[in-house]
């Protein structure tokens, strides 16, 4: 398996697919680069270069006690693009990994051509008076209550509902989508998966405040994870040259159950 190794010992797992204009991808909680599958199998097609990585505790990557925060996992994600010479890259994130892409980009801007945040915790995602659609504390707690209980349970009834908006009346549950979530979920470290949630509680303002290069915002309205007034407006409104599309009833795992909408949107704004 193609590794890297970080500054401070840890093997970090990735996937180097193509080539051309390199696409780099940063997956969501508590998932792997496998969650990319759809999109990097799609831009391969179109003659893109993909590379996605297994954020540290998470899939095939090191399970080490230390750096699970947004600064190490950005610090990775620098030393992978450095040590494949990624330049002009377009970086996407989703969830969590929004948040990365974001302070990435923020931080090496000279390496990046145009950034994409799907679902993204930025600007912030917790419920204040300045942010009344956020989520409340007692929503971070009970995740983490989750991973410290019995994960494996925890695991299947995040994609059973809230993920992927199964829980809707008119849903149809995928039980192979719900599965590989589980699969992924399941290979990663419980306490990375615990301490991941700090990271939600961060704001992300100056890091998109520092962005110039063109930003490609997609949110789902029905996002139940990160709900679409928490975060997207003010994101956008953060961002020199942002630009803002949304979808209507989408949920929070729409990279997945409307891949054939969003990749030809993901195409359009990379070659526009």
């Amino acid at each position: 398996m193609p590794t890297i190794t970080t500054s401070d010992g840890v093997e970090i797992f990735y996937k180097d697919w193509g080539a051309g204009q390199p696409i780099v991808f940063s997956h969501g909680w508590p998932l792997t680069a496998d969650d990319w599958d759809a999109q990097m199998t799609f831009f391969l097609q179109h003659g893109y270069r993909v590379i996605a990585h297994d954020r540290r505790g998470h899939g095939r990557s090191d399970q080490v006690s230390t750096g699970h925060d947004m600064d190490h996992w950005v610090a990775d994600l620098a030393a992978l693009t450095e040590h494949l010479e990624l330049r002009d890259a377009v970086h996407i994130g989703h969830s969590t990994g929004g948040g990365e892409v974001a302070r990435y980009v923020a931080r090496y801007q000279d390496r990046v051509a145009k950034a994409v945040l799907v679902a993204s915790l930025t600007p912030n995602m917790v419920r204040t008076e300045q942010n009344p659609g956020g989520q409340p504390q007692e929503w971070f707690d009970a995740v983490q209550a989750g991973v410290l209980g019995n994960r494996a349970q925890f695991f299947r009834e995040v994609p059973e509902g809230p993920f992927y908006g199964f829980n809707r009346p008119d849903a149809e549950p995928s039980e192979a989508v719900i599965t590989n979530w589980w699969r992924q979920a399941m290979s990663g470290s419980a306490q990375a998966h615990y301490e991941t949630v700090f990271s939600w509680l961060e704001d992300y303002t100056e890091d998109l405040r520092k962005i110039t290069v063109p930003v490609l915002v997609m949110h789902g309205d029905d996002d139940q994870i990160v709900p679409f007034p928490s975060s997207v407006p003010r994101a956008v409104d953060q961002l020199t040259n942002g630009v803002l599309k949304t979808y209507p009833g989408y949920p929070h795992g729409m990279l997945t159950t409307h891949a054939d909408v969003l990749n030809p949107d993901l195409l359009a704004f990379i070659e526009s």
